[in-house]
This record gives C-alpha cells, sequence and structure tokens, in this order.
C-alpha cells in the first residue's frame, strides 16, 4: 500500500511556487509547466492516485496531469490549470518564487491563481477512504490556460476526461460560480496603397478604411447590446474594447498598412465562433469597397461562455456547503471545456481573482482549511455511499 501521508499544506503550496511555469503568447515569457505537475504526480501517487502524464504534442515541456482514485468513468474531477501568468520584474516587494508570509496571507506568484488549489485538493484527498469509493474522484491539471487553454483543448480532442461532475478551484472567495461570459481576440491588418498626402488618387488609405471598419464594428457592439441581455452580469451585455491600432509612419504619406487589435466579450448563448465569422464578413466587404486587402492574423482561437444551469445537483450542493448564492464573474476559465466533455460544473476555490496577476499576489492563509473540508464534502457526496 502506498503511503497516504502528504508534506503540510503550506510546503506543498512553496514547493509548487518555487516552480516557474508562466504561459504567454509571447515566447520571451513562455515557459513549460512539467517541473509543477511532476511535484503533483508525486504527491498523488503517494495517495495511491494512478497517475498519467499527458504532454502537449508541440512541447513535451508542457504537460497534462490527470490522477484518478476508484474506478469506472463517472465521478468527479477536481480540476485547475498549472501555470501563471508572467510576472513584473523588480515590482514585487518580495522574491515571487518563494512563498513569503504576510499579514496571515501567503504572497508568491500562482498562490490565488491558481497553484493553492492543487494543494487544498490533494489535503482532501487524503482524507478519503479509496476502499469506500462508489465513484472515482481525479485530479487534473492544466498547461497554458492563461494563454491559449492548449491543455483544456487537448483534453476535449481526446475526449478525457469522462466524468459526471467537476470543480474547477478558480479564486473565487468559495463562492460556487455558475456562469462566466466568452471572449475572442481578435486582429485586423487592412493594406492598402501607400503614395503622397498632396494627391489622394495616388493611393487607398488602410487608415481611412480601418475608421470604416471601426465604425462598422461599433453598429454591431450596439446591436448585440441590444439583443443580448442577462442581469446576473454586473456588464449585462456583451462588450467589445478597441485595444491597440497602429498604422502609417509619416503625415504627408497615404497610410498603406494599418492594423487594429480588440476583444469581445461574449454572454451565455452566444456563439463566439459565429460572432467571429460576422466580424470578418463585415471587415472583408469595407476592405473590398475601398480596394484593400485584409486578413486576420492567428488569435487564440477564443473561449466560449459557461452557464450551468441554476439547479443543477452540484450547483445546489456547493450553495449549501458554502452558504453562497450560486455566482457569476466576468473573467473566462476552463469550465466550458469540461462542460463540453459531459461534465456538471461550477468555479469555485480559494483566494480572490482581485489579487491574481500582479505583483505581491497572495492567498488568506485562512481560507485554506474551509477549501480542504467543502472539497473533502464534495467527494463524500458525489463519490461515496450515501
Amino acid at each position: 500500500m502506498p503511503s497516504r501521508t502528504l508534506p503540510e499544506l503550506r510546503e506543498m503550496i512553496a514547493t509548487l511556487v518555487a516552480e516557474p511555469s508562466p504561459s504567454s503568447a509571447d515566447p520571451r515569457f513562455d515557459r513549460g509547466n512539467r517541473r509543477v505537475v511532476e511535484h503533483l504526480a508525486g504527491w498523488a501517487e503517494g495517495l495511491g492516485l494512478r497517475v498519467e502524464l499527458l504532454p502537449s504534442a508541440a512541447n513535451p515541456d508542457k504537460v497534462n496531469l490527470l490522477a484518478t482514485l476508484g474506478e469506472g468513468d463517472a465521478g468527479l474531477v477536481l480540476a485547475g490549470h498549472s501555470d501563471t501568468v508572467p510576472w513584473d520584474e523588480g515590482r514585487w516587494s518580495h522574491d515571487p518564487f518563494r512563498v513569503t508570509e504576510v499579514d496571515g496571507r501567503l504572497v508568491g506568484l500562482g498562490t490565488s491563481d491558481m497553484k493553492s488549489f492543487f494543494a487544498v485538493a490533494l489535503a482532501a484527498l487524503a482524507r478519503i477512504d479509496a476502499s469506500r469509493l462508489r465513484a472515482p474522484v481525479m485530479l487534473l491539471a492544466t498547461y497554458d490556460e492563461e494563454s491559449t487553454m492548449g491543455g483544456a483543448r487537448a483534453l476535449v480532442a481526446a475526449g478525457r476526461p469522462r466524468a459526471r461532475r467537476a470543480v474547477i478551484g478558480e479564486p473565487t472567495n468559495l463562492v460556487p460560480v455558475r456562469m462566466h461570459k466568452g471572449a475572442i481576440m481578435e486582429t485586423v491588418v487592412l493594406t492598402g496603397q501607400s503614395g503622397h498626402s498632396s494627391d489622394p488618387s495616388l493611393g487607398r488609405s488602410a487608415l481611412e478604411g480601418m475608421h470604416a471598419v471601426i465604425g462598422e464594428l461599433m453598429q454591431l457592439r450596439e446591436a448585440l447590446a441590444a439583443t443580448h441581455r442577462n442581469e446576473a452580469f454586473a456588464v449585462p451585455v456583451p462588450t467589445m474594447n478597441f485595444g491597440a491600432i497602429h498604422g502609417g509612419d509619416s503625415p504627408n504619406r497615404i497610410c498603406g498598412e494599418c492594423e487594429l487589435r480588440f476583444d469581445l466579450r461574449a454572454l451565455p448563448g452566444m456563439d463566439v465562433q459565429a460572432l467571429r465569422a460576422e466580424i470578418r464578413a463585415r471587415v472583408a466587404r469595407i476592405a473590398d469597397a475601398r480596394g484593400l486587402a485584409a486578413r486576420f492574423p492567428a488569435q487564440h482561437a477564443g473561449t466560449p461562455p459557461f452557464e450551468t444551469p441554476a439547479d443543477a445537483e452540484l450547483v445546489r450542493a456547493a450553495c449549501t456547503l458554502t452558504g453562497h448564492a450560486p455566482g457569476v464573474v466576468a473573467f473566462g476559465t476552463e469550465a466550458p471545456y469540461l462542460t463540453q466533455l459531459g461534465a456538471e460544473t461550477i468555479v469555485c476555490g480559494p483566494g480572490d481573482i482581485a489579487r491574481a496577476h500582479q505583483p505581491d499576489e497572495s492567498i488568506d492563509l485562512a481560507s485554506l482549511a474551509p477549501a480542504t473540508e467543502l472539497l473533502e464534502r464534495l467527494v463524500h457526496r458525489f463519490c461515496l455511499p450515501s
């Protein structure tokens, strides 16, 4: 029999934080997560879980971990991402890779978002009598959630894990979240013809074309806001933000190329890929009418919106155990991918999203014991005999 012992909770968190695992669309900051999941694998094996490491086909240093206690396909998944965002060099009060206790909080990169969750989940599993399980409980750790959702997409492509329910331990202050918006990020590049500004007929202005594109997209934004609304969200309508624009090089030259970057946040029930197709069709019509070429450099494929019904058994159980009504959040998670795999899913974990993605990220020490107890009780509720 394997030893059912673990390092102390704080020691596990410190070990995970000490392994840098940022993911980023910028290759200067992007790293793998293998060292993080190897620590998780060792601890999980010590608890008797069957461990699988599922590396990315494109990069063996990026790895999904799936560890299972019990038998069968149905069951409960405790899921999270093992990558972090990059860190702000020189802006931390403490070493971001060395956990420091400050005023009852653990400070370090990934403490809140979301390496502490794995320590909490393992601590909960250490309390479970595996011989009594009637359905399996699984620990899932993914890669690249903070950049491309590549780990979650690979799992969907593989059709794994198969589970009836899933808890994603993103930082929600232990409020069970059943909905969030989806998002697409798009880049449009218009190419025209540069020329001397003294005679507009000498060129085709990409900058003026982009002005027309922005106007068209603003009309689309207004139309979406008029036809889609969900009062559960603080911002109850779809949003579109124009984040960056670059074009031209001189005031006395017709602009030959212009680039726009923007995002769209979609409500549950909206199809992000259909929205992307509509955006591109509208841009193409404007470009064609002005004699411009339009292209759309490859971007993140987009994250679908997520929704689990308020009366779902997992939602009701988590709300009863936490004393919180079901919540919604604006940020995206891997929940829609686990939903695609057939799992009734909630997002619920220790920590505060307001402390994530910034220098001196931290988690309250006092939140760890209640989180451990919650996960243990959910395992008992859905995987052990009643």
